[in-house]
C-alpha cells in the first residue's frame, strides 16, 4: 500500500504515551516525515520539544499519512479507530497497540475497515507511562503481534516490513481470538498475581516489616504492580473472559502446591517446582528453525493468513517480508515439529 521512493511511508502516531511514544521517536529518528497527536496539549507541546511535528488538530495530523498507530488508551481505540479512517485515505494502513484484540478486530469488521487496518499488539512496556517514560529502543527484539486477515493481507504485509525494518521486532502473526488466550497468561495473569501479592501485603499488620526484608524475588514478583491502576484495569476488564478463564488454571496450580505443602509432601513439591524451573529455563533457551515460505501475491490470501496464523500459535515469527510483483517472500523462525 506504500509505494513512496524508496518505500519509506509517511507515519503518524496518535496517543503519545510510552508504548506511542517510544513509537513516534524510533520513528523520528528513522523517517523524515512522522507526525504524532495528543489529546493532551502538554503532550503534544512535548513532542514539539523533542523535534517531532505535533499539531493540534488530529485531522491535520493523519490526513496525508500512509500509515496510522493508535496508541491510546484501550477503550478510546474504537471511537478514535473511525476519527482516523474518516481523516484518511482508503490506502492508508491503520494498525493499534492495545493488549487485548479479538474486541477492535470484530468491530473494525463490523465499520468495513478489514481491508486497511491491522490489529496489533507490541509485548513491550514498563510500569511507567507518558512521552517522558518513552525510549526508541524500547521495542529491540520484542515480539509484535499483528492480526492478518485475507481482506487486510496487503496492508499486513507492509506493516511486517516496518516494524521490522524500523523496531527491529519479531512480528508474531495471530488470530485475535488466540492473541486474548495466549496473553491472558503471558500478560494479564502476571498483573494479577503482583497486585494479589502487593494488595495482601499492603493489607498485612507485617506490611513495615516486609518492605524492610524485601528483596529481588519480591520486586520482580511486584514490578508491574507498579503500574498505573486504570490501564491495568482497562487491560483486565477489556479481556476479563480470558482472564477469569486462566486464573482458573492458575487456582489449580496454587491449590496443587498448597495441598502437597499441607500434607507434607516433600517430593510434590520438589516436582512441582522442578517442573516450574524447567519452563522458566525455557524462556531464553527456546530453539527455532528458519524457514521461508512464498506465496503469489495476488493469490489465495485464505492460504496465506492460515500460514502466518499457525506460525504464530506455535511459537514462531517473522523476521523479513518482501512482496514482489508475482511473489511474496516470507522469512520467519518456528520451534521444531513434535515427534
Amino acid at each position: 500500500m506504500v509505494d513512496r521512493p524508496g518505500g519509506r511511508p509517511r507515519v503518524a502516531v496518535v496517543g503519545t504515551g510510552l508504548i506511542g511514544g517510544s513509537i513516534l521517536l524510533r520513528l523520528h529518528e528513522a523517517y523524515p516525515d512522522v507526525t504524532g497527536w495528543d489529546p493532551d496539549p502538554a503532550t503534544r507541546a512535548e513532542g514539539r520539544a523533542r523535534g517531532v511535528r505535533v499539531p493540534d488538530d488530529l485531522a491535520e495530523a493523519v490526513g496525508d499519512r500512509d500509515v496510522v498507530f493508535l496508541a491510546g488508551p484501550l477503550p478510546s481505540l474504537p471511537e478514535t479507530l473511525l476519527t482516523v479512517a474518516a481523516h484518511t485515505g482508503d490506502r492508508c494502513v491503520v494498525t493499534d497497540v492495545g493488549s487485548t484484540k479479538a474486541g477492535i478486530a470484530g468491530f473494525a469488521a463490523e465499520h468495513g475497515l478489514t481491508g486497511r487496518f491491522v490489529p496489533g499488539h507490541p509485548m513491550a512496556g514498563t510500569e511507567r507511562s507518558g512521552l517522558t517514560a518513552a525510549v526508541p529502543t524500547l521495542f529491540d527484539g520484542a515480539a509484535w503481534v499483528l492480526c492478518p486477515a485475507p481482506e487486510g493481507i496487503v496492508a499486513f504485509r507492509t506493516l511486517v516490513g516496518l516494524l521490522v525494518d524500523v523496531f527491529a521486532a519479531r512480528v508474531v502473526p495471530m488470530d485475535p481470538a488466540v492473541h486474548d488466550s495466549v496473553v491472558a497468561l503471558s500478560s494479564h495473569l502476571p498483573h494479577v498475581l503482583a497486585g494479589s501479592l502487593a494488595g495482601a501485603v499492603a493489607d498485612s499488620p507485617l506490611r513495615d516489616a516486609v518492605l524492610g526484608l524485601a528483596a529481588g524475588s519480591f520486586r520482580d514478583g511486584t514490578r508491574v504492580a507498579g503500574t498505573p491502576a486504570q490501564r491495568t484495569a482497562d487491560m483486565l476488564f477489556q479481556n476479563r473472559d480470558e482472564v477469569l478463564r486462566q486464573v482458573e488454571r492458575v487456582r489449580a496450580a496454587l491449590d496443587e502446591l498448597t495441598a502437597a505443602l499441607d500434607r507434607g509432601d516433600l517430593d510434590a513439591l520438589v516436582a512441582r517446582y522442578r517442573r516450574a524451573r524447567e519452563l522458566r529455563h525455557a524462556l531464553p533457551d527456546r530453539v527455532l528453525h528458519e524457514h521461508r515460505r512464498e506465496f503469489p501475491t495476488d493469490g489465495d490470501h485464505a492460504a496465506e493468513v492460515a500460514y502466518l496464523r499457525d506460525l504464530g500459535a506455535a511459537g514462531g515469527h517473522l523476521t523479513g517480508c518482501r512482496a514482489g510483483a508475482d511473489v511474496v517472500t516470507y522469512a520467519g523462525c518456528r520451534p521444531p515439529a513434535e515427534g
